[in-house]
């Protein structure tokens, strides 16, 4: 297996003597829809890291409300509680969108954090770069409407899947926004109506990115686009139509 044929960034961008040292320990697997990678409060046994499909990180409240508060793609993986030193997550982590990747036992993860300081700050750096994630997110779900929110959402995950086509149901949508489901299919319909998604049941087709964009005001902006900037228009422009308007 050659480095350079990895899809998956962190794998990719290892040093070449830690993406040696990873490969004895590491296979590759489906990761077929609602698979579980973490449970909450449960000792975690493997990291993942994809290839293709989308991992949901999702935390539940008292009484169970649940809401997203992160995604993991190709630009990452799972498990940034063991990088961090702990053993296990408050949140749950499962396949929302189907795929493949790589997976790696935690013993071996810690083995090489311990022994390589470059591996470690590698992963670090992921996983302060998801962390920035979280955090945009908290802030973007508690000031933003929920079309914003839902068309920032299906450009994250339009970053990390292929072509334009995202398989979900409004149920799954509305569980990733900590939103209501009718609240959900009334912003997806909005969407519709302005030509920027074509949505039937369990598909949705992304038909203007830029536009996208534009109805998400700034909760889609740097951050957000940090990994995936060779797929993405100038939001400089972006920003002055908007000033503009």
């Amino acid at each position: 297996m050659s480095q350079s044929q990895i899809r998956n960034h962190v794998l990719r961008t290892l040093a070449a003597e830690d993406f040696a040292a990873i490969l004895p320990s590491i296979r590759q697997v489906e990761l077929g829809i609602k698979s579980p990678l973490e449970t909450a409060y449960q000792p975690i046994q493997h990291v993942y890291f994809p290839e293709t499909g989308i991992a949901s990180v999702v935390a539940t409240m008292f009484g169970g409300r649940q809401g997203e508060v992160g995604i993991v793609g190709h630009d990452g993986m799972t498990g940034v509680t063991v990088v961090l030193g702990q053993d296990r997550s408050p949140n749950d982590t499962y396949i929302q969108v189907a795929g493949n990747g790589w997976c790696l036992p935690v013993e071996s993860l810690r083995a090489l954090l311990a022994s390589s300081r470059s591996f470690r700050e590698s992963l670090l750096r992921y996983a302060n770069a998801f962390l920035v994630q979280a955090t945009r997110t908290a802030v973007v779900n508690g000031h933003s409407k929920i079309e914003e929110r839902l068309a920032r959402w299906l450009l994250m995950v339009h970053d990390r899947c292929e072509g334009n086509k995202i398989y979900l149901t409004h149920e799954f949508l509305a569980t990733m926004l900590g939103a209501r489901r009718p609240g959900v299919t009334t912003a997806l319909q909005m969407l519709e109506y302005r030509g920027l998604v074509h949505a039937k049941r369990g598909e949705i087709t992304i038909v203007d990115r830029v536009g996208l964009i534009k109805l998400t005001h700034g909760a889609y902006g740097e951050e957000e686009q940090r990994q995936f900037a060779g797929r993405l228009p100038d939001l400089s422009a972006i920003g002055h139509t908007l000033a503009d308007s």
